[in-house]
């Protein structure tokens, strides 16, 4: 996993160039923000770890830079001295998906970057056919079909079934679920992800006897299981 780093205050920079090295991942450090956009021109990360004072530009600007110009999927986490609700908000406004107030924890640190990289792996896969169970679905064309009958789905509903059907065997929390479809958190109270997973539990009749079902735990989340299969077996690609 590649990971850049903006950082000005060259022992941090060192120091958190350290931290996630040792870790096992690959990371560059920046110290001007005009150095980090013109490698973001050319180069891919997997995640962006953002101060937000720099000499230059500051890192909400350049945070907004990036979504404009390279969208949504590069995870961002500032590393800011700033710790007041409305900085912080103002922060992921800019489009941040997270923030560490300093100083510096490193195990903090580590676990904030690997649960960002587990969501973004799990909101960005191909977009090949593929097949599980008696269900064919197709996410360039957004159809899913069930013994070769396409069903009728809402955006958000095909787009929640296509992340249970790509995860297969993996427990997805209600805060992933949420982030992945609706790129927000939804309130303990609400009950849009509770309609949205009635809806496609219903409309996909996902019954054992399609082959799959649709397992949950309140505090957990969900899960997708084959039936009559482990639930780690990968679904086909086409």
């Amino acid at each position: 996993m590649k990971i850049a780093s903006l950082e000005d205050d060259l022992d941090q920079a060192r120091r958190i160039q350290q931290v996630l090295t040792a870790a096992g991942y690959t990371c560059t450090s920046y110290h001007q923000s005009r150095e980090l956009l013109a490698a973001l021109r050319t180069e891919s990360f997997d995640l962006v770890l953002l101060d937000w004072h720099l000499p230059d530009i500051d890192g909400d600007d350049v945070v907004r830079w990036l979504r404009a110009n390279i969208g949504p999927r590069v995870p961002v986490i500032f590393l800011t001295n700033r710790s007041s609700e409305d900085d912080l908000v103002e922060g992921l406004r800019a489009g941040a998906d997270d923030y560490i107030v300093k100083p510096l924890r490193p195990l903090e640190l580590l676990a904030r970057v690997a649960a960002l990289l587990r969501r973004s792996q799990i909101a960005e896969p191909a977009n090949d056919s593929f097949d599980v169970a008696n269900y064919r679905v197709e996410p360039a064309a957004r159809v899913i079909s069930l013994n070769g009958t396409a069903v009728s789905l809402a955006p958000k509903e095909f787009e929640l079934a296509l992340l249970f059907f790509r995860n297969q065997g993996r427990l997805m929390s209600r805060d992933v679920l949420a982030e992945c479809v609706w790129n927000r958190e939804i309130p303990a109270t609400s009950r849009t992800l509770d309609t949205h997973l009635s809806n496609i539990r219903q409309k996909l009749q996902l019954r054992p006897e399609n082959g799959v079902r649709l397992t949950s735990s309140y505090a957990l989340g969900y899960r997708l299981e084959l039936t009559g299969a482990s639930e780690d077996n990968p679904a086909s690609p086409s």
